[in-house]
């Protein structure tokens, strides 16, 4: 049974591979909140929790104030999202750690929950939870929903493990997490980038919301994603199949639908050794979200959500760094005029391969008038062909780095276990309470 699995399982249950991915998904969710602290969404959103949800229960990342749990969880959750280069899941079009992570983090130190094992436990059966949850709402509903809808439940279910909820309050949880989390449209942002993003923070603070509220004896309606006869068969292989294993990680800060796209232009690039400025034009085929990706960015939000963008800075770099899409970048002339010369058409076929594969083939033109085409191309960093622990720790201090000294970026890595062995977690939560 599926409440039953939620509150009885225990981290030696897990495989070893789950376990280690945990430990890698913390990892890579931790280092990119520290970057992400530095942005103008996370100033904004720590300050509203430290000015609306007042309270002791719980710390703002890399900030130092105490706030309530929902306070928490809401800012820590927006923080991480707003550095898109969090951990992700095919299937569910979004993401899972980066609000279920914060609110985990918000209730146990509520609760003064100091176990590492019962934390990661709680992280592992988050991502199992919340990816089936992601999926059934995608089957179950009309609307392209933002992860926080999916989070909300997430959290609920697995704050009712942490606060010792019973059966019923359990249920009452998630059905309360499930009515009142954000059923924001992913879509409107992609359209129009704002500091909305993913919904995430706001699934949090609902499922921390929707745990205390149940524990206290306020009912919920039953959650249908989750309660539904109609999807019962996503739920049916909870604790057989691992979807801790299909997480993908990103190598850059932008969103994973543009990631394909700057893959196949470098890879092009690099083999046929042409520069950025012998650059004429890029035409870019890939599926229709990707397509949608196409305003040019003028703020770090629109930078993140803008393929052409994206693409113009990979050319130019070779990669893409956090400076690339805050106001160092946005104001280079070369990439903003790069930008302008990349067309994007959609592909039926990588349309019918999404969301399981997602799809990107460039051609680019030279000035000489060359043209050269890569083959259909994925991003990097897929379950599939996963990048390595080394390459995960380049990401880690290129990130955290760009925050912290090198020593505490170092101190903070070994309390997260390295990758090789279970996190300290309040030796990792003394370190993000900092200011």
């Amino acid at each position: 049974m599926l409440i039953d699995y939620l509150h009885d399982t225990q981290w030696n249950d897990f495989p070893e591979p789950v376990k280690h991915n945990a430990c890698r998904s913390l990892f890579d969710t931790i280092g990119v909140s520290a970057a992400a602290s530095k942005t103008e969404l996370s100033t904004i959103i720590r300050q509203h929790a430290a000015r609306m949800f007042a309270g002791n229960g719980a710390s703002l990342w890399w900030d130092g104030r105490k706030v309530s749990p929902v306070g928490a969880a809401l800012a820590n959750g927006m923080s991480i999202d707003a550095l898109d280069a969090h951990d992700g899941q095919k299937l569910t079009k979004g993401h899972v750690g980066c609000g279920l992570i914060p609110g985990i983090m918000a209730i146990a130190e509520a609760e003064a929950i100091n176990d590492s094992q019962e934390i990661m436990t709680a992280m592992v059966l988050g991502y199992e939870f919340g990816t089936r949850a992601g999926v059934s709402l995608h089957a179950s509903a009309a609307d392209y929903h933002t992860s926080g809808a999916w989070i909300a439940v997430t959290v609920a279910a697995i704050g009712a493990r942490l606060l010792g909820l019973n059966e019923t309050q359990t249920r009452h949880a998630m059905g309360i997490a499930e009515y009142h989390g954000p059923r924001s449209q992913m879509m409107r942002c992609i359209d129009t980038p704002s500091m909305v993003k993913d919904g995430s923070g706001w699934g949090a603070m609902a499922g921390v919301s929707a745990a205390y509220l149940a524990a206290d004896g306020f009912t919920g309606a039953p959650a249908i994603s989750i309660e539904g006869a109609d999807v019962a068969g996503y739920w049916a292989d909870l604790g057989v199949h691992h979807y801790m294993n299909e997480q993908y990680i990103k190598l850059y800060p932008v969103c994973r639908w543009a990631q394909p796209a700057v893959e196949a232009v470098l890879h092009v690039m690099r083999q046929h050794d042409i520069s950025a400025d012998q650059i004429a034009n890029i035409e870019i085929s890939s599926f229709d979200e990707a397509v949608r990706l196409c305003s040019m960015a003028k703020t770090t939000e629109e930078a993140q959500y803008s393929l052409p963008y994206s693409v113009a800075v990979a050319a130019w770099r070779g990669t893409i760094g956090v400076d690339d899409i805050s106001a160092a970048g946005l104001a280079d002339p070369a990439i903003q005029s790069m930008a302008g010369k990349i067309r994007i058409t959609s592909n039926d076929q990588f349309n019918a391969a999404f969301p399981r594969q997602r799809f990107a083939q460039a051609s680019i033109r030279t000035t000489d008038g060359k043209q050269y085409q890569s083959a259909p191309t994925e991003a990097i960093g897929d379950p599939e062909d996963a990048v390595s622990d080394d390459i995960l720790r380049q990401k880690f201090h290129a990130l955290a780095g760009s925050r912290l000294d090198h020593d505490t970026a170092s101190t903070l890595e070994i309390a997260l276990g390295g990758l090789q062995q279970l996190p300290d977690i309040p030796c990792v939560m003394d370190i993000m309470r900092q200011g």
